[in-house]
């Protein structure tokens, strides 16, 4: 099966390489938002609650990225 078959459009390595650097950042996001949960900790439940759901959002985020390039062909070790 080609990437054609799987309708995923070509791009060039420009466009490959502008997804990786948005799923680093996008890694980086997550990680950072993930730490945040534990500064939370001492602010109270809501904080932690409000901490919580922004890292999940970060982190589906970033398995979005890794997805589409996983589609693509590129595999990013972490």
């Amino acid at each position: 099966m080609t990437l054609i078959d799987m309708e995923v459009p070509v791009n060039s390595s420009v466009d490959y390489a502008e997804l990786i650097a948005t799923f680093k950042r996008a890694q980086a996001d997550a990680a950072h938002k993930l730490g945040l949960i534990q500064a939370a900790a001492n602010k109270g439940p809501r904080a932690v609650q409000a901490a919580t759901e922004t890292a999940a959002k970060a982190v589906k985020r970033r398995d979005s990225y890794a997805k589409k390039l996983d589609n693509l062909g590129v595999s990013l070790k972490e």
